[in-house]
Formats: structure tokens, C-alpha cells, sequence
């Protein structure tokens, strides 16, 4: 019980200890806030403003500025005597609400009084700023003065020494630069007289015509020679080139050249109006816009000129190839019934030739129009280059699709052609193969000879229907000559392999007829191998003869083959 009873009293004082100090550390910072307060309060308070207005008193010479200083003095007096007061108040109702701990109304109460420091602070420096707008006007506006003066000087000195580039507009140059000198004095005797508030404006007007008399100075030799040589002369020049281009042909009605020169003139006389009074405003830029232009219309005359020549090249080679397209095309459709009765066309081959021959009939309208159109001169050159250029395309697309039609008519009469090549190529390859076995005359021809001979036979025969009969199926036809070569081929592989056999067969008896005496085995197989050579059965006849002399010599066939192909 004692320790229970030690801790609790241990507790409650600790937390007691720990309230007090809580309470201290808040009491604390709110007389921190309080004192910052007031020494802001005291800043505002000291704020030089009476220091300034003893600045003020020796300068004043007029009624003006004496009302104006008075009513400073009274403000910032005003200010001390009632805001500043009232504010004490308020720190000191501060101070009473921290110690009766009512920090609710405390909180309201700083946020009030720092509102009305912060305004009493703006009143204050406002006040001090309008001084000092007096007591540095001075310094103040004799420096920009000094700077104005430099930089009139020098606009006076490069005026002067480039007069003569100024022309007639010199009286209104000179009558600009004795207003700056007029207004040089007005700002002298503001200032004598201390009327500040003047001397403000006579600044910056200073500043806005000597600043445009930069502008005047450095342009108007520009915009004089500009609207008075250059582009006048660039007129007459482009009034003179495109005088001489229509005499030449050139259709020239789309650049409006009388019309704009008229309007150029218009706005050159504008610009220069402008320019008599000062105005400067977009002068160059007018003029410059108004240079690029004349630069184009050069550009649109050299494009003329290329565009003709080329125009020129592009219509005679393409009228070359329309008379040969013409005619190639009209000599195709003429004999268009009678291809088709040769061959065995397909529909997209005889569509093809039909939409190139309404294509061409197009090509050739749009040709004599723009022909018309030359020679009437109602177009450019620049025109007349696209579309003829345009028509070459066309006229190339519909070749394109010509050559296609004309490539598979091709290849059908190459085919009839080479099919009747190879057909006297095959007749010729079987007769060959026919005379060879007739030099071999072998006692027996196997079955299998003729079969593929009587095959060949009706390949050719195939063949030749195939050439006899209108219209040709070209598909059809190369089937029957591939058909007819392999054929033949494989009848000119079985003579010489029957050929070969045979003699082969016929060797290696003749070989082993010299063992026949000495070894009954090699007799009695070539006894074998003779009646099998007799019967026509050449392969067992060359293996049975074969077998029977490899037992003398082992490399008999060997030799027999090297025998064979020499």
C-alpha cells in the first residue's frame, strides 16, 4: 500500500509538473508574439519619413508642392497620434487576455492587431515613397536627362552627316529635332521651378521622340530609296519582260501584272504619304512584302519560260508516241477476230485490248484540247506543262497495259512456233532412234519397244492435230509437246539400254568361248547365255555369260564396259 500510495503521489506531482510547464511554454509564446508585434509597431513608428520631409522644405518654390509636403507631414503626424496609439491598445489588451488565460480571444486578437500594423506600415511607406519621389527627382531625372541628350546628339550627328540621303524630307526631320530641344528647355525650367510632378511627363516624352526619331533617322533612307527607286525601277521592269513574253506567246492574263503595278503604285504613294508626316508604322514591312511579291512574278516569268521549253520537248515526243500507240493499237483491233480465231483467248486478255482502245480515244480528245488550248493561248505554260505531263503518265499506264495484253498474245504465237520447232525436233530424235536399231540387228526386239514406240507415235500425232485445229489451245498444245519429247525420250533410252545389253551380252560370250574347252562350268553357262541372246532376253543372257567368265577372270564386265566405250 505505501509503494501504491508513493507511486500516485509520485504521478500527480509529475503531472502537475508537467501542466505548470505546458502552461508556462504556451504563456511564453504568446508574449513572444505579443513583443514581435511590437516591434514591428515600433518600425512603422520609426520609419523616416520626417527625415525625408526636412529634405523636402528647402526645394519648395510653389503652392503646390507646399500643399503637397503639408499634407505629408499631417499624415504621417496623424498617423503616429491615432493608428500607432490605438495600436498600444491593443498590445496591452493583448497581454491582459494571456494572463487571465482566454487564449481563444487572445488568437482573434494578435490576427486583428498584425492587420492594423500591416496597414499602418503600408500608409507609412507610402507616404515615405512619395517623398523620396521628390527628394531623388533630382538626381533621379537629371541622369535619364544626361542619357537622352548622348543619345540625341548622336542622332543629330548621323543625321547630319547623311543629309542629303533625306531628300525633301529633311524640313520635317529638322522641325522634329527643335521640338526635342524645345522640350530639353521646358524640362530645364520644371526642374528650376521644382514642379516634379511635370517633370515626369516631359521625361517620357522625351524618351518616346527621341526613341521614334531612332526609328526615323535609320529608316527613312531605306523607305525613300525603296518606294522611290527600287521598286519603281522593279515595275518598269517587270511591266517591260512581260510586255516582251507576250509578244513571244506567252499567256501571261493569270499574273494581272497591269492590275497590280496599278495597285503597287497605290500603296507606294500610301507608304510615302506615311513617311512625309513621320508615321513609320508597317512602312517596311509594307515595302518589303511588296518587294517579295515583284520577286515572285521574276519567278513566275522564268517558270513560264522553263515550263515552255519543256512543254515544248515533252508535247513532240509525246505526239510521236501517240501516232505509234494510234496505230499499233488500230492494227491490233483490226486484227483482233482473226487472233481470236487463231487462238483461244481468254476473256481478260480481249478486255484488256477493248478498255485500251477506250482509253486511247480518251487520250487522243484531251490531247487536241490541250493543243486547242496552245494555240489559243488560254493557258499558261505552266498549265500546259502539268497536263501534258499528266497525259504522258496516262499514255504510259495505258501502254503498260497494252504490253501485257501484247506479251500474252506473244507468247501464244512463240508457243505454236517453238511446239512446231520441237515437233520436227521430236520426229527427228525418233527417227534416229529407229535407224539405230535397225544398224543393231539384234535377233529379237522385246515387246516393250514397240509399246513405246507406237506411244511416241500417237504423242506426234497429238501434236499435230493440236497445230491443225483453230483456235489453238496453247495450254493444250504444250501439254502435247512436253508429252510427246518425254516419250520419245524414254524410246531413245530403252533402244540404247536394249543396244547396250545386247552387245554387252554378245561380247562376253565371244570372251568366254576361249575358257569353253578348259572348264565345263564356263561351257555350260555360255550354252545358257546363247539360247537366252537367241530368245531376246539380253539382260539374263549378259549376267548368266558374265557369272560364267568371272570364273577365269574376275574383272571381265570391267573390261567389257571399257571395251564398250571405247
Amino acid at each position: 500500500m505505501l509503494i501504491i500510495g508513493s507511486i500516485i503521489i509520485v504521478s500527480i506531482v509529475l503531472i502537475l509538473v508537467i501542466l505548470y510547464f505546458t502552461k508556462k511554454g504556451i504563456v511564453n509564446s504568446y508574449h513572444k508574439k505579443v513583443s514581435d508585434l511590437e516591434v514591428k509597431k515600433n518600425l512603422v513608428a520609426s520609419t523616416p519619413v520626417l527625415l525625408e520631409l526636412s529634405k523636402v522644405e528647402p526645394i519648395i518654390k510653389n503652392e503646390k508642392m507646399e500643399v503637397k509636403y503639408n499634407n505629408w507631414h499631417d499624415d504621417f503626424i496623424s498617423l503616429k497620434e491615432n493608428e500607432l496609439v490605438q495600436i498600444d491598445d491593443m498590445l496591452v489588451d493583448l497581454d491582459m487576455y494571456i494572463e487571465k488565460g482566454d487564449y481563444k480571444t487572445c488568437r482573434y486578437r494578435l490576427a486583428k492587431t498584425e492587420m492594423e500594423i500591416y496597414k499602418a506600415r503600408e500608409i507609412a511607406n507610402d507616404i515615405l515613397d512619395q517623398v523620396k519621389e521628390i527628394t531623388l527627382s533630382e538626381e533621379k531625372y537629371r541622369s535619364i536627362v544626361t542619357k537622352l541628350k548622348a543619345k540625341y546628339r548622336r542622332l543629330s550627328n548621323d543625321y547630319n552627316n547623311h543629309k542629303d540621303m533625306y531628300d525633301d524630307m529633311q524640313e520635317a526631320i529638322e522641325l522634329q529635332f527643335e521640338n526635342i530641344e524645345k522640350r530639353f528647355l521646358d524640362f530645364e525650367k520644371v526642374m528650376d521651378k521644382n514642379e516634379y510632378t511635370e517633370v515626369v511627363h516631359i521625361v517620357k516624352a522625351l524618351d518616346t521622340i527621341i526613341d521614334h526619331m531612332g526609328i526615323v533617322v535609320e529608316e527613312v533612307p531605306d523607305l525613300l530609296l525603296m518606294s522611290r527607286q527600287i521598286i519603281p525601277n522593279r515595275l518598269k521592269e517587270i511591266k517591260t519582260t512581260a510586255d516582251n513574253m507576250e509578244k513571244e506567246g506567252f499567256p501571261l492574263e493569270y499574273l494581272n501584272i497591269d492590275y497590280n503595278i496599278e495597285e503597287s503604285e497605290k500603296n507606294i504613294n500610301a507608304v510615302l504619304d506615311k513617311v512625309k508626316v513621320l508615321n513609320l508604322e508597317d512602312c517596311m514591312f509594307e515595302l518589303k512584302t511588296m518587294l517579295e511579291y515583284l520577286d515572285s512574278i521574276f519567278v513566275d516569268f522564268e517558270k513560264e519560260r522553263l515550263s515552255r521549253k519543256v512543254y515544248e520537248e515533252m508535247e513532240k515526243d509525246f505526239s510521236k508516241k501517240l501516232d505509234n500507240t494510234n496505230k499499233l493499237v488500230e492494227d491490233i483491233y483490226n486484227q483482233l477476230e482473226d487472233i481470236k480465231n487463231m487462238y483461244d483467248l481468254n476473256e481478260e486478255d480481249v478486255d484488256i485490248i477493248h478498255d485500251v482502245k477506250k482509253t486511247l480515244i480518251v487520250i487522243n480528245d484531251d490531247y487536241k484540247k490541250l493543243v486547242s488550248k496552245e494555240k489559243a493561248s488560254s493557258a499558261p505554260y505552266s498549265v500546259l506543262h502539268k497536263e501534258i505531263d499528266a497525259l504522258t503518265k496516262r499514255l504510259k499506264n495505258m501502254e503498260e497495259d497494252l504490253d501485257k495484253a501484247l506479251k500474252s498474245l506473244g507468247n501464244m504465237h512463240d508457243d505454236e512456233v517453238r511446239a512446231r520447232e520441237q515437233l520436227d525436233e521430236i520426229r527427228d530424235f525418233l527417227k534416229k532412234c529407229k535407224e539405230k536399231m535397225r544398224t543393231y540387228k539384234l535377233p529379237v526386239i522385246t515387246d516393250n519397244y514397240f509399246v513405246e514406240l507406237s506411244e511416241a507415235n500417237e504423242a506426234i500425232e497429238e501434236i499435230v492435230k493440236e497445230l491443225d485445229r483453230k483456235p489453238i489451245v496453247i495450254k493444250t498444245l504444250n501439254t502435247r509437246v512436253d508429252t510427246a519429247r518425254d516419250l520419245v525420250l524414254k524410246l531413245y533410252n530403252t533402244t540404247n539400254e536394249m543396244i547396250k545389253t545386247a552387245k554387252l551380252a554378245e561380247m562376253a560370250i565371244v570372251y568366254g568361248n576361249r575358257y569353253r574347252s578348259f572348264y565345263d562350268d564356263v561351257d555350260m553357262g555360255l550354252l545358257d547365255a546363247e539360247e537366252l541372246f537367241a530368245k531376246g532376253d539380253y539382260k539374263d543372257a549378259l549376267d548368266i555369260s558374265i557369272k560364267s567368265a568371272s570364273l577365269v577372270d574376275k574383272d571381265i564386265y570391267q573390261k567389257l564396259l571399257n571395251i564398250y566405250d571405247n
